[in-house]
């Protein structure tokens, strides 16, 4: 198995099991199922000629009486470094514009990019050159004006997650810049929760986020932009959630089987936050497991466009079925984490 690589996991269930089990087995794994969303064939024929792949799906949600359908779509990209390291940034803005033109044709409202997208992720190589180059302003930066011209051209808000310099004092920051489809630069989320895992030790090239769990409210509905290891961190979920966002974006660079306990982990901490998530570490779609839905991800090893069409009025339908926020005993629990934070903390433990 040395050098092996899975493309898919649908794929290798698809390839490997007869078909009057794989149904069960998906719904097992993945919960109820997704619908196939079709795809203009222009967006078809333009992502087999740019080489990327391309795949849609739907969620269901049950038709309401009051309210009308909150129906939106929602895009996740994935991409190579296109050029060797050491070549301009506006090779990889070239190859990001020719797939967000695609899922301009897919008829897209809101498209998130992977973490650090613009730049080789390179914060497990432990080296600080050339990589703090790619480093540019949130606000006024080269990528962010690249993505200010795409969002006003397609109608479209982008999550564009960039190395951020502030400018005052020079500090380094990960950082998700939030860009209207008017085109302006909505606000920054930056990556609350650093990993120190092996390799992974990022605290070395940019500091903790202190822009707390900033939810924005687009034409198309409420976001938030949770990046990377805060997946890790049920409250940082919470918080979000509390703080009113319908979707949750989780722009990642995950390798290897960290991508295994990425997933696990996301899927455990939505059990209680009854509101979307995209998750770009191995490019999928998850409504909270108590719907039982997931979509298909992308292929594991090629860059592609994951284009999903979704009623928001589940959230609400899911909130209303379970309870949760309801039943939560949040004043009893802002008292005792009150108290966990004190140097004189005592645990609270019964002994005989």
């Amino acid at each position: 198995m040395s050098g092996f690589e899975l493309e898919s996991l649908e794929r290798t269930l698809e390839n490997h099991i007869p078909g009057d089990e794989l149904a069960e087995v998906k719904r097992i794994l993945f919960g109820n199922s997704t619908k196939k969303l079709e795809l203009p064939e222009c967006a078809v024929s333009a992502a087999s000629e740019r080489d990327f792949e391309l795949q849609g799906h739907m969620f269901q949600c049950a038709t309401e009486q009051l309210r009308p359908p909150r129906r939106i779509r929602v895009g996740l990209i994935q991409n190579h470094t296109v050029l060797p390291t050491d070549s301009p940034i506006s090779a990889i803005h070239s190859r990001i514009a020719e797939i967000v033109e695609v899922a301009s044709m897919c008829d897209v409202n809101i498209v998130c990019f992977q973490e650090t997208w613009s730049m080789p992720f390179a914060f497990c190589t432990r080296e600080k050159e050339p990589w703090s180059e790619f480093a540019e302003s949130a606000e006024d930066g080269s990528t962010t004006r690249f993505c200010q011209e795409l969002a006003k051209k397609y109608n479209m808000v982008i999550v564009s997650p960039i190395l951020e310099r502030e400018g005052l004092h020079g500090t380094l920051w990960n950082t998700a810049v939030v860009i209207s489809n008017s085109g302006a630069v909505l606000g920054k989320s930056r990556k609350n929760h650093i990993p120190r895992v092996g390799d992974f030790n990022e605290s070395t090239y940019y500091m903790e986020g202190n822009t707390g769990h900033k939810v924005f409210q687009t034409q198309f509905g409420k976001i938030a932009v949770n990046i990377c290891f805060g997946r890790h961190h049920p409250l940082n979920w919470f918080m979000y959630s509390m703080n009113g966002a319908e979707i949750i974006f989780n722009p990642s660079a995950t390798v290897g089987e960290l991508r295994s306990i990425s997933k696990m982990s996301s899927h455990l901490v939505m059990v209680k936050k009854l509101t979307m998530t995209l998750d770009t570490s191995t490019v999928q779609v998850t409504w909270p497991p108590l719907t039982g839905s997931r979509c298909p991800g992308l292929s594991r090893t090629r860059d592609g466009l994951l284009v999903v069409e979704l009623d928001l009025n589940l959230n609400r339908q899911i909130s209303d079925k379970w309870s949760f926020k309801m039943t939560g005993r949040y004043a009893e629990y802002a008292e005792e984490l009150a108290k966990a934070v004190r140097e004189d903390f005592k645990p609270n433990i019964v002994k005989e």
